[in-house]
């Protein structure tokens, strides 16, 4: 007679799922707002969606995940800023266009779950969500024994937001004697870290550990995305903005186009802005050409602020009043979306 399998059998742990959700609820239920109108485990979230102070609202949704960055937070045993890189990068995707965060959910897929790692995670996903003034409104954790390496895991985060029509920015009002202004990034963010891998491990020889610049590499490349949403909403608000390019894949070469009319192009004058040292490291490692940093890389910029001449000054003035950094790096040209580093 065959002895009797179980699912646990089969490397998935329900009483580990449970666990890990028992633990997750707390964080959830700290973001939750008057709109949350369900609990962490219900088969949907419920929020309500009266918007009377609005005319016309939109709704305005991405997703997106973390790419290889996972793979230092796996070599550190540091997971709880993963969790605010992915939200973050999604705040930021919809608040080009001028929407503001409503609910965030999160999927959580891991060959063998360890309930002490998921909190963890979705630990760093509800502090970033609290500081976007967003709910956490549900997700998914998945155990898949064979489909991920021991100790991995992937992770992928899905935003709404909202906005009223008048003030969506869409860049079509974008003209030449326009600026380009940058609020700076952490680092990496959430983009090229493929190649940074190779430059530091292959190329370089570094460790996890090793030193540069006078901190550990680990705390270096896993430094949060940051969140834009607290300096730019109000000028959102004041429709001050003509077009905002969050600075991820692609770099600024080939985000900014993105939200240009066909008739201008952008000049943006290098060494207006602060460089992190890491981006020199990286490059003089691997002899990598200036063209190709700016495609993989950030370069310093997080976010990039087209707007009128005029407004320069008052939304330079705004943002550093908040206690941020706003840097003039360029202007708009006639062109043919087109961006050019000089």
């Amino acid at each position: 007679m065959t002895n009797s399998i179980s699912y646990g059998d089969a490397g998935v742990s329900i009483d580990n799922a449970n666990k890990t959700v028992a633990k997750i609820k707390d964080f959830a239920r700290n973001t939750f707002n008057a709109r949350t109108l369900t609990e962490i485990g219900s088969f949907g979230g419920m929020f309500d969606a009266k918007f009377s102070e609005m005319s016309s609202p939109i709704l305005v949704a991405s997703a997106d995940g973390v790419g290889t960055k996972l793979k230092i937070a796996f070599l550190a045993g540091v997971h709880n800023t993963i969790g605010q890189d992915l939200v973050n990068h999604c705040a930021n995707d919809i608040l080009v266009q001028g929407a503001r965060p409503l609910f965030f959910l999160d999927y959580f897929a891991t060959g063998k779950l360890s309930p002490n790692v998921a909190a963890s995670v979705v630990e760093g996903i509800s502090i970033a969500c609290k500081e976007n003034n967003c709910v956490l409104l549900g997700g998914e954790t998945a155990e898949m024994p064979g489909f991920y390496a021991d100790g991995e895991y992937d992770l992928a985060g899905f935003i709404v937001g909202i906005v009223d029509r008048e003030k969506v920015i869409d860049g079509k009002n974008i003209t030449k004697g326009d600026v380009v202004l940058a609020l700076g990034s952490n680092g990496l963010h959430t983009n090229g870290y493929s190649l940074a891998r190779k430059l530091f491990f292959e190329v370089g020889g570094y460790k996890i550990n090793s030193e540069i610049n006078g901190e550990i590499l680990a705390e270096t490349l896993l430094k949060p995305h940051r969140s834009y949403y607290k300096p730019l909403s109000v000028l959102i608000d004041q429709k001050k903005i003509k077009g905002l390019a969050h600075i991820t894949g692609g770099g600024l070469l080939e985000n900014i186009p993105r939200i240009l009319p066909e008739n201008v192009s952008v000049e943006i004058k290098r060494g207006t802005w602060h460089e992190p040292p890491v981006f020199g490291v990286m490059q003089r490692l691997g002899n990598v050409e200036d063209q190709e940093m700016f495609r993989a890389f950030n370069m310093g910029v997080g976010m990039a602020i087209i707007c009128a001449e005029s407004e320069r000054e008052n939304i330079i003035s705004h943002i550093e009043e908040l206690g941020e950094k706003c840097s003039s790096i360029g202007r708009v040209i006639e062109g043919n979306k087109e961006i050019a580093i000089i």
